[in-house]
């Protein structure tokens, strides 16, 4: 089941994109895209007929900068502007900061609720108001409540969820005009280019940059006529900033044991959708959020229903993957919730506009990771900064990426003869220390034991007990901290230790089908490329995927997967992976969301990222 491809989304260049890619640093030219012969193909590494292509000999063009940040999103713009500005602030040699962005524009792969405290913006761009920064409409009012299959009531609200002062945004928007503010202070912006591979020193100690993806592999990973191999950036500080479950995040967190003596991180499946509705319910300003159905009591989750300008509103579920039954379908559990009357009321006669989805941090304080390595660092939800209870984490995602960046600013002045190939990379750990001494660690210590509470014999009811008492009395001061002790996909059941869960199908008006909604999303992934969705590369790797994930779980990937990724489809004979089923990824479905990588009880799907400008392209979610 696979949605047809739209027009393809178009890399975006600015002008001075064009220029720093062209400009002298570059030490050695772009591949050709023209037809090469092929004795000049097996020279450069390219295939043959003869030969098999290998993409680790292919000459590349290197770039020489002094920070490299990995991720276009709130931390990593928050971490390039601040940069420029203390290169203001301070004189000296221009930094050349360079960020490199998997969508085809800034902004187009951000999703979020979003309510947005502005406290890190006041600080890091005081006069954004005047800059027109799109945050036009306030939060006028907060409730919370509790939702029964057929009705809803209030329940007592914890002060951590107080939105005064806040802003009811599209992230997406808002991610884009922070793109422009970078741009305008002389940060480069590469949109287009996916972050795909990590550059380590000589000896492996350290980390010295990263290479952008390929462009113009087949689906056998065979270079066609378009072929353009990824570009080297060398930096002296790489920043990673890549959001929630990250490849090159994982990397590194593995290479450097930064997991070490942490938690295991833990999420939730965030799934959204934006309407427009009817003037009679609109409540500009209205901020709303529920606990409760559709969710039974051993799932952590809820929801937000937000009124935005324009006579929009965002509402969406959110699941932790936690769960433990594989039946449970998050797409559905949120399709079927628009039909409880507290949201059919507000959507009757309106238009679903906007439909995306993506994986949360939600381990918390906890299972924050050592936060630096050599010659770089985490930021933002590559670290795993959200505030679960707030449902924020916006404002901490720029601030670390600023804190990031005055660490950064203050080796490399400190340092100033220092070389992109130095054996000793830059020392990132101030950067620790600084986040330790933030509002970021107050925030998130003060709240660590309220989302881990919920991991109790009763479920919902033993998790909002606690969070009561410790969100309105308690606010953290307690001598114990809650464990994330295992991660998500081992919280799941086995299929003949649950009951099957029955869906209604949609109406069409209210609720519909997946790739209806998928179609909503903007997605597009360049035909006849490599699948970057990956089974291990080891024979009968499918098969032994296929045999456990039917038999033991029902095709939980089937499920959980919020844009119909993929489908175990009934085949017979030769064509039969397993149990009767062959395993189908529907690749050019994919919205980036992560989840698969998180919640697939094999472990054995690993996310990759496509070729640059692929995937969804948000606009105001």
């Amino acid at each position: 089941m696979s949605l047809a491809s739209a027009a393809p989304i178009p890399r975006m260049f600015t002008s001075r994109s064009i220029f720093a890619i062209t400009r002298p640093r570059v030490t050695t030219p772009r591949a050709s895209t023209s037809f090469i012969s092929p004795f000049a193909a097996r020279s450069r590494g390219y295939a043959t007929v003869e030969d098999k292509f290998d993409p680790n000999s292919v000459e590349r063009a290197t770039d020489e900068v002094d920070v490299c940040i990995v991720g276009g999103g709130p931390a990593g713009l928050s971490a390039a502007i601040r940069l420029k500005q203390l290169e203001q602030e301070k004189g000296g040699d221009e930094l050349r900061v360079v960020v490199l962005e998997k969508g085809g524009e800034v902004g187009a792969h951000i999703l979020s609720g979003a309510v947005i405290e502005t406290r890190a913006l006041d600080e890091l761009i005081p006069d954004w108001k005047e800059l027109g920064a799109p945050l036009n409409q306030p939060a006028t009012s907060d409730s919370m409540r509790f939702l029964t299959s057929s009705s809803s009531f209030p329940m007592p609200h914890p002060p951590q969820m107080n939105n005064k002062g806040n802003y009811i945004v599209s992230l997406s928007r808002f991610t884009a005009w922070l793109g422009e503010q970078a741009e305008a202070l002389g940060v480069e912006v590469y949109p287009g280019f996916a972050g795909a591979k990590v550059l380590y020193t000589e000896d492996g100690k350290g980390v010295k940059g990263v290479v952008t993806g390929d462009v113009g592999l087949d689906k056998d990973g065979q270079p066609k006529d378009s072929y353009e191999p990824g570009m080297e950036f060398h930096s002296k500080v790489t920043l990673i900033a890549e959001g929630a479950h990250g490849s090159l995040s994982k990397e590194i967190q593995n290479k450097f044991n930064l997991r070490e003596g942490k938690d295991p991180q833990t999420y939730g499946l965030g799934i959204k959708e934006v309407w427009k509705v009817r003037d009679e319910v609109y409540e500009p300003g209205k901020v709303v959020h529920t606990l409760g159905w559709p969710l039974d009591y051993k799932t952590y989750g809820g929801s937000w229903l937000y009124h935005m300008e324009d006579n929009m509103v965002s509402l969406g579920l959110v699941v932790g993957l936690d769960y433990q039954n594989p039946y449970l379908s998050p797409y559905k559990e949120f399709q079927r919730m628009k039909h409880h009357p507290f949201f059919a009321n507000i959507l009757k006669d309106g238009q679903c506009i906007a439909y995306g989805a993506r994986a949360l941090n939600e381990g918390g304080f906890q299972s924050i990771p050592k936060l630096h390595f050599p010659g770089g660092a985490l930021i933002g939800c590559s670290a795993g900064f959200l505030n679960v209870p707030k449902i924020k984490g916006t404002h901490n995602a720029m601030k670390s990426g600023m804190l990031a960046a005055e660490t950064a600013y203050a080796s490399l002045r400190s340092n100033p003869e220092a070389e992109t190939e130095s054996e000793q990379p830059v020392d990132m750990s101030a950067y620790a220390t600084a986040i330790e001494g933030s509002f970021i660690w107050k925030e998130l210590k003060e709240v660590r034991n309220l989302r881990p509470s919920f991991h109790n014999p009763l479920g919902l009811w033993g998790g909002m007990a606690y969070s009561g008492v410790d969100s309105l009395i308690l606010r953290g001061r307690v001598p114990w901290t809650f464990r994330n002790k295992v991660e998500d996909h081992e919280m799941t059941k086995k299929a003949s230790e649950v009951k099957p869960i029955e869906y209604p199908q949609p109406d069409g008006k209210l609720s519909f089908d997946i790739l209806t909604s998928v179609s909503l999303t903007g997605t597009n992934h360049a035909e006849n490329q490599p699948v970057h969705l990956r089974l291990p590369e080891e024979k009968g790797a499918k098969e032994r995927h296929t045999a456990a994930n039917v038999h033991d779980y029902a095709g939980l990937l089937g499920r959980v997967c919020p844009a119909a990724v993929y489908e175990y489809a009934d085949a017979e004979g030769a064509e039969a992976d397993a149990e009767g089923k062959k395993f189908v990824i529907n690749s050019q479905n994919c919205i980036h969301c992560k989840t698969c990588s998180i919640k697939t009880p094999t472990q054995d799907i690993k996310w990759t990222v496509p070729e640059g400008g692929g995937g969804p392209k948000y606009t105001i979610t």
